[in-house]
């Protein structure tokens, strides 16, 4: 099952709510397998993983805050990484202050929108 076809109410019986609202990051294996193909996306990768970790995000808002290039792409989140180099599509729920990296993309990857799917 894809993680966009996840409404929260489903991920709700996933994951228990976490007492400290930090957002926690699933799965920082994408992170590192992208990483792979690009060692230069390591480190920026590195740094959106613990600069999210160290969040609080309630709302697209809180998002923002952190990251003012984010982009909303229906119930996906898109973020700019390693200087606009890389996109990184995720899908965020809120309640429980979790990340699911769906995909990390070279920008010519992600203009050519397979990803939308």
């Amino acid at each position: 099952m894809g993680l966009s076809s996840c409404p929260d109410r489903r991920l709700d019986s996933w994951f228990p709510f976490w007492d400290i609202w930090l957002v926690r990051v699933i799965s920082r294996r994408a992170l590192r397998s992208f990483a792979e193909r690009f060692p230069d996306a390591l480190e920026p990768l590195l740094r959106w993983a613990n600069a999210t970790e160290s969040a609080s995000w309630h709302t697209p808002g809180d998002i923002r805050r952190t990251f003012n290039s984010a982009d909303f792409v229906e119930e996906l989140t898109v973020f700019d990484v390693g200087g606009n180099k890389y996109r990184l599509i995720a899908y965020v729920h809120y309640r429980r202050g979790v990340v699911f990296v769906k995909e990390v993309l070279t920008h010519k990857e992600y203009d050519k929108g397979g990803w939308k799917r």
